[in-house]
């Protein structure tokens, strides 16, 4: 029997953005995704090309591969899915404030704290004899400053700033990926295409400009040069889906999105194991060269984004389909997520220096680093959000 979707609902594109209730589906896929960002940093020293481990596993390297291709990117989609309606609804100054405390306050904080500490057991196995009082000084004054995975966290408010500026400009300006999504609702194949063409005109030219390796960098403030403007283009498509008509449209939970989540699913693979098939190009057949030739980076960057838009899809179309009515361990982690992100990566660091001497194969310490840092990133932040105040930033 062929499945038929629900007709799209009559919809407004001209009604002022609207503050969206909360959806449990994309509350699930960001503490999802935060889930794969302690999962990726816990098994990357125990990869097979690029370990820092004693032991390793081809599998982790599978699983770095996927997670480095797409989840960044889709936490600026999901992060911009809520900002236009939030536009709407305060006044510029209060939303400008409210950012700077849920983004630039932690992002302050955990430079001067948590990374420190977290980079201090990498230059600790380096110099053993070393005190964190002249590493943390060194850190502030001469450098490297390292980010770590909190650039992430400056990069979303520079782009909530251009946000509040574009907005200001014309609150209509985003109309235009509103009406496509609302197309998706029946055809989500169209606004995937939109997606691949947008991200790939984003991302190919600063990737055979830049190549893979390249970062900005002023102090504590990088960002990875070849995808600063794919992330932005993801954080600007899910403003302009989140802008208007939510619900009726790519992303609701009765459109054909959800109807065909095999075939996202299905379709993701393709990409990733043509990705394999360049890296296999790269190390066996033109050697690995520094740097990587222009057409190398092309193709292989053309699969990226293909995959990283087809898994999107695939993650969100499984969450909205999700029949699950709760609470589940997402649900129940999803007010600690933010917390747990700040806070791993110390955390993660520290246990993968004490496990490095020890003699236990890859996997085992790959599921002691990653189940451990689940464990303590959610107790230290449920410690923390009972300092009082802390609830407006964590």
């Amino acid at each position: 029997m062929k499945s038929i979707a629900h007709a799209a609902p009559a919809v407004d594109i001209q009604a002022a953005p609207k503050l969206h209730k909360r959806n449990v589906a994309l509350d699930r896929a960001r503490t999802f995704l935060t889930l794969v960002v302690l999962l990726h940093h816990a098994v990357i020293p125990y990869t097979y090309f690029g370990h820092t481990d004693p032991t390793s596993w081809i599998g982790f390297d599978c699983v770095v591969l996927a997670t480095d291709s797409f989840f960044m990117a889709m936490f600026f989609f999901l992060s911009g899915l809520f900002v236009w309606p939030g536009l709407g609804h305060k006044p510029w100054l209060i939303f400008l404030r409210d950012r700077l405390l849920r983004l630039g306050l932690p992002f302050v904080i955990c430079a001067v704290t948590v990374i420190p500490i977290a980079y201090y057991a990498i230059a600790l196995r380096a110099t053993p004899g070393l005190s964190f009082s002249e590493f943390w000084w060194k850190t502030m004054t001469v450098g490297p400053w390292p980010s770590g995975p909190i650039w992430f966290v400056y990069v979303l408010m520079a782009f909530d700033l251009t946000a509040s500026l574009l907005y200001r400009v014309s609150p209509r300006l985003l109309d235009p990926i509103n009406r496509l999504s609302i197309k998706g609702f029946q055809r989500p194949s169209k606004f995937w295409l939109f997606l691949v063409v947008v991200s790939a005109a984003a991302y190919l030219p600063m990737l055979v400009h830049y190549g893979q390796n390249y970062w900005f960098e002023f102090g504590p403030f990088s960002v990875q040069a070849s995808r600063v403007l794919l992330y932005a283009s993801y954080f600007f498509i899910g403003a302009g889906i989140g802008a208007a008509n939510l619900e009726g449209g790519v992303l609701s939970a009765h459109g054909r999105l959800t109807e065909r989540r095999w075939f996202w699913t299905g379709i993701t693979l393709i990409p990733y194991c043509l990705m394999w098939v360049m890296i296999y190009i790269k190390r066996m057949i033109i050697g690995n060269p520094d740097p990587l030739p222009g057409w190398y980076l092309a193709i292989y960057g053309s699969f990226y984004v293909l995959f990283s838009a087809s898994i999107l899809f695939a993650i969100l179309a499984y969450f909205l389909q999700s029949k699950s009515s709760g609470p589940t361990l997402l649900d129940r982690m999803q007010g600690d997520a933010y917390g747990m992100f700040l806070v791993h990566y110390p955390i993660v660091l520290w246990l993968q220096y004490w496990l490095f001497d020890m003699d236990l194969p890859a996997i085992a310490k790959a599921a002691i680093a990653f189940f451990a840092t689940v464990a303590l990133s959610w107790a230290a932040t449920a410690v923390l959000r009972k300092i009082p105040g802390s609830r407006y930033v964590l």
